[in-house]
């Protein structure tokens, strides 16, 4: 179901693009919001459908592969599938790719993205070089690392302005990835390896090239280290029958190609296509294959949520706790004992990340010289008699600031206005909107992430 075969856009194509979408601008009225009008998207902060928006369907194409000094030129609407796609047959691939097809490179560097890889290449924007930005104020501007835009983007979401085109870098690959799964029963001792093997890049003496981990429960918890190969003894299909992460507590080793390694939590958007019945042995073989994908279950999410169907069914209130974290490794043990205790759901994503660029970001101020655990949850929980709506996720808001850690705000957020920008650097986003965004033809950050405006 990629957008369209990879290939290089047709020379000119992008400036043309540009200028149409400028158009597009200035025939906005003034003082009238500005919004995309996209057709997919993979946050979790549903508003109520908004008609208009700049047409940015033109933005999807990656412009050119250069195998030598290993960047892709790209438009900020395509998506990683695409990506992929186009630098795979060079042997190249990003350096982080998200985990699902349909993130955006617009997306995920205005957001902020994840993946194994995280904890030797950082997040997606630190491989990003240089950056074309459709601002608040209608002008087009190319931004580098040194410049304010450029380092105040990453957590922006759309709020400074939307990216056009970036150029990346891009790391080789081989044909395969080989897959080691390691049992741990206890949370301490998985920290400890999980700090051990991001300093070291290697396990048992053996390379490590992705880290990520599940957590199943307390005492049930596996990392999964993997290294690319040029040969495997045979490759595992988790695109159709077979599922991926219940092969975690099945199997020791496990190989995949790198295909289908970037996208082995893709098919089963991780584990939630269990919500749909799509993991049960007759539906899945019911369901065409095709349609075994996250940007398909986020489609019928967002239809569930606009008509109240699960809220309907269900004898009790159900509050969506979907959030990605990011703790310090050694506080991670006291934060999955608070999670299974306060909240209680599983399983349970974990994905180190160390920055790469020591300069850091302002709006997502992480510590530079701190390897975090990205902690992923994404489930319902039944609420108490009584308790209000949003209390579990104030929770873990609560526990996240206590123990020095940060929150994407892809989804829900809870934070009342002084908390927000002492966490997301107010003084730093203020500044980027009243030079950026004179007009607020965009929505503000606090507005549009908790607000939902």
């Amino acid at each position: 179901m990629s957008s369209h075969p990879a290939q290089a856009a047709p020379p000119g194509a992008h400036l043309e693009a540009v200028t149409a979408l400028r158009q597009q601008y200035a025939a906005i009225p003034a003082g009238s919001p500005v919004r995309l009008a996209k057709p997919t998207s993979n946050l979790f902060r549903f508003r109520q459908d908004q008609s208009g928006g700049l047409d940015v369907a033109r933005f999807d194409r990656v412009l050119s592969v250069d195998p030598e000094a290993r960047t892709a030129q790209v438009q900020g609407m395509t998506t990683y599938e695409d990506l992929v796609d186009a630098t795979l047959p060079h042997g190249l691939m990003p350096l982080v790719v998200p985990q699902l097809k349909t993130i955006t490179l617009g997306g995920a560097v205005a957001g902020l993205g994840i993946e194994s890889s995280s904890f030797r290449n950082g997040l997606p924007h630190e491989s990003v070089t240089e950056l074309e930005v459709l601002t608040g104020d209608g002008e087009v501007v190319v931004v580098h690392p040194e410049d304010p835009l450029f380092r105040g983007f990453p957590n922006s979401y759309g709020t400074l302005g939307y990216a056009l085109r970036l150029e990346i870098e891009l790391e080789p690959v081989k044909p395969f990835v080989r897959l080691r799964h390691v049992p741990f029963g206890d949370a301490r001792e998985c920290a400890e390896v999980i700090a051990g093997v991001c300093a070291d890049g290697e396990y048992q003496g053996e390379r490590v090239d992705f880290v990520d981990g599940t957590v199943f429960g307390g005492t049930e918890m596996y990392l999964t280290l993997a290294d690319f190969v040029d040969e495997a003894p045979g490759t595992s299909d988790y695109t159709g029958d077979r599922i991926y992460y219940r092969s975690i507590q099945a199997r020791r080793t496990d190989h995949l190609t790198v295909r289908d390694y970037i996208w082995r939590w893709d098919t089963d958007w991780f584990w939630c296509s269990r919500a749909f019945g799509a993991q049960q042995p007759l539906v899945r073989k019911l369901w065409p294959k095709r349609y075994l994908r996250s940007d398909v279950y986020r489609k019928i999410v967002a239809f569930d949520r606009r008509h109240g169907i699960s809220d309907r069914l269900s004898k009790a209130v159900q509050e969506p706790v979907i959030q990605d974290v990011e703790i310090p490794v050694d506080k991670l043990p006291e934060f999955l004992d608070f999670f299974e205790r306060e909240v209680g759901i599983s399983p349970v994503w974990l994905c180190p990340v160390r920055l790469r660029d020591r300069a850091g970001w302002p709006l997502y101020p992480m510590d530079a010289e701190t390897l975090y655990v990205n902690v992923g949850f994404w489930s319902t929980v039944s609420l108490r008699p009584g308790e209000e709506m949003g209390s579990r996720n104030r929770s873990i808001e609560a526990k996240v600031s206590e123990l020095g850690g940060h929150k994407s705000l892809y989804s829900d957020s809870y934070y009342e206005e002084s908390e927000f920008w002492q966490h997301y650097n107010g003084e730093a986003y203020l500044a980027l909107k009243g030079r950026y965004d004179k007009g607020s033809r965009l929505p503000g950050l606090y507005a549009k992430c908790v607000l939902r405006r």
